[in-house]
Formats: structure tokens, C-alpha cells, sequence
């Protein structure tokens, strides 16, 4: 979903330029539809059915202070100690298959760089409406 919501942003500045307006429309929404879990998974942390619960960001694996922010923190299989709410992770494989593990950055990374692209889609289509 990472590129997804990149597309999905680009999608709508297409659109916001005149070119093939409906079209680039329909699949910046029906990107981001998916990516906040259309088909049962939200790729969103907090956010609808089935939401990521173990984000690959460091701090939000942390407990609360003052204990100790440590590797076993990190590798601890439970829920993360902060929720990062609306933030977009990797997303699934090739195979579109979606492993909620903390360690497979892969998957499960909060990069900026893809949030960002996130973030743009969801005020242009709110631009929309």
C-alpha cells in the first residue's frame, strides 16, 4: 500500500489538472478505500476493521516511562505501547498477504515517505467532497 497511496495522490493531481478527471478519481478513491480496509484489513494504525497493532516504529514500542526502552521492548509480541494513530504501514506482499509482525519492516513500516503521498490522497479527496 506504500505505493498505492502515492498513486492515489498522483491520481489526483491528474485529476486536479484536468486529465482524465473521472477515472483518476475513481482510482485514488478506490486506493485509498482499500488501504483503510474495504476488504476487511485496515493499513492504518487505530483506524477501522482489523488495524495494524504492531507498527516497526521504535518509539511507539516503547513502555511507557520510566521503564526501560530496550530490545526486549521491541521484540515483545504484544500490541505496541503507543498506538500511532493514522499511520499507514508498509502493507501487504506481492500476494497480498499481510503479516502484523513488528520485526518484518517490510510490511509493517510507518516511513514518511509513503504517509506523506497518504495524507495528500486523503485531503484531495476531501478537496472532492
Amino acid at each position: 500500500v506504500r505505493h498505492a497511496a502515492n498513486l492515489a495522490h498522483f491520481a489526483l493531481q491528474a485529476a486536479n489538472l484536468n486529465i482524465d478527471v473521472d477515472a483518476s478519481e475513481s482510482f485514488a478513491e478506490s486506493q485509498i478505500n482499500y488501504i483503510l480496509g474495504d476488504t476487511g484489513r485496515s493499513f492504518v494504525v487505530g483506524w477501522g476493521e482489523n488495524s495494524p497493532l504492531r507498527p516497526h516504529h521504535r518509539s511507539s514500542s516503547c513502555p511507557d516511562l520510566p521503564a526501560t526502552c530496550d530490545f526486549d521492548a521491541l521484540y515483545n509480541p504484544g500490541p505496541n505501547w503507543q498506538t500511532l494513530n493514522g499511520a499507514l504501514v508498509g502493507g501487504p506482499n506481492q500476494n497480498d498477504q499481510y503479516n502484523d509482525d513488528r520485526a518484518d519492516y517490510k510490511t509493517n513500516e510507518v516511513g514518511t515517505d509513503y504517509n506523506a503521498g497518504f495524507q495528500s490522497a486523503l485531503a484531495g479527496l476531501n478537496k472532492l467532497n
